[in-house]
């Protein structure tokens, strides 16, 4: 019998164990993608009841970027596969761990340690593989950051801390009197490394995409890439606000998108699905970033394709088939927090559903601010300019209230 079409009983002694590294909204979907396929989910995360706990089999809370609690959890439940959710993880005990066969790391330890910031992924893309990026420098200190800007980057430029998430600490620098300030938030805003950044020069895109890309395993074993239709979006201030599949662009562009899509996942191996970032201005391309894990763009995938990004994930790092097609033109809105409180309730939910083919996700976070994600609506239409006109009335008619 095929080994990788046997899938244990949860909570049993065949059970196949699944251990998530970061449980938040992404998280959360992929943990019920995995249980629909009858795997035992572990859910860890840096704070008790966040979205992922709530469906998993069991639950931790600890610092996963402590190297020895990250250890001590893992020799504790003994999951077959990890799978890193977010950035801020002791990535060298991942790459321990994976070299110790202890368990499997998804897609692989070393995608996890190279994608874990900025810096890494970058001078890989750029200088390794030979991807066309925007400029961009690294600086420790303010001072090597004014010198960067004006020696090489120059005014407009984008100041990012080298590890952070959802634009966290990001900030757009037009004139010499902003760059103290960007510095101080980037600091501000990174997840772990605070005295490090990058500066990247403004590219006048014409829009930016996320191609979703899936390493999965064909009938004979051997790793076969996959494409989503590309992902459209708006951000403001580096997070995403609204996002719509397919995104129209030429034959040249789509082509040259998956061949810079395809060189850096092959690179970084193993399974699963990749958020790659790209940024578009006819049919010229350029790389951005990359993600080894579901993006939060493509959470447009659950309205959009016959498999969700986070069925995908599933799937292939259980090495399962995939199917990337699409299902309709679909889009998704952000919908924020708007309240800084514990406990909100969410008011206008009947008002938001009667949108035509619209549904909406609410995640379940146990503590509100004004800016954070607590949930998406979703929408269908004939069209993506209509499955967004949608998906943003659904997403306005949901009240975050303090009861």
């Amino acid at each position: 019998m095929n080994k990788r079409s046997v899938i244990g009983t949860p909570l049993s002694s065949s059970a196949t164990k699944v251990m998530l590294l970061g449980s938040g909204e992404l998280g959360k979907e992929v943990i019920i993608a995995l249980q629909r396929l009858g795997v035992e989910t572990i859910a860890v995360d840096r704070y008790a009841n966040a979205p992922g706990h709530q469906v998993a089999h069991r639950a931790h809370v600890i610092n996963m970027a402590d190297s020895q609690a990250l250890r001590a959890l893992i020799e504790q439940e003994q999951p077959d596969i990890i799978v890193p959710e977010i950035e801020a993880i002791a990535t060298d005990r991942l790459v321990e761990i994976e070299q110790m066969g202890m368990a499997k790391v998804i897609p692989t330890a070393r995608a996890a340690k190279l994608t874990m910031n900025r810096e890494g992924i970058r001078c890989l893309a750029a200088e390794t593989l030979g991807l066309p990026t925007s400029p961009y420098a690294f600086a420790n200190s303010l001072d090597e950051l004014r010198a960067a800007i004006d020696g090489k980057i120059g005014y407009p430029c984008i100041v990012k801390p080298v590890m952070s998430s959802s634009g966290k600490g990001q900030s757009r620098i037009d004139h010499a009197g902003e760059v103290e300030v960007a510095w101080d938030y980037a600091a501000s805003g990174s997840r772990v490394n605070q005295g490090r950044v990058i500066v990247e020069g403004v590219i006048h895109f014409d829009y930016e995409i996320t191609q979703l890309t899936v390493r999965a395993l064909d009938t004979n074993g051997d790793v076969k890439t996959h494409f989503c239709e590309p992902i459209g979006h708006v951000q403001v201030h580096g997070d995403y606000v609204e996002s719509w599949q397919p995104q129209v662009m030429s034959p040249v562009a789509l082509e040259r998108v998956r061949e810079i899509a395809r060189k850096i996942t092959d690179n970084l191996g193993g399974l699963g699905i990749f958020g790659v970032e790209l940024f578009i201005k006819g049919d010229q391309v350029w790389f951005s970033e990359v993600s080894p894990r579901p993006h939060d763009t493509g959470m447009v995938t659950m309205c959009s394709q016959r498999q969700s990004e986070f069925d995908l994930h599933a799937r292939a790092i259980l090495g399962l088939p995939v199917d990337t097609s699409l299902h309709a033109p679909g889009a998704s809105a952000v919908i924020y927090g708007q309240l800084e409180a514990k406990g909100i309730a969410f008011s206008g939910v009947v008002e938001a559903l009667s949108v035509p083919q619209s549904d909406l996700r609410l995640f379940g976070k146990p503590e509100s601010f004004m800016r954070r994600r607590m949930g998406v609506a979703l929408a269908n239409g004939a069209d993506t300019d209509e499955a967004r006109s949608r998906a943003k009335l659904a997403a306005s008619r949901i009240k975050p209230i303090q009861e």
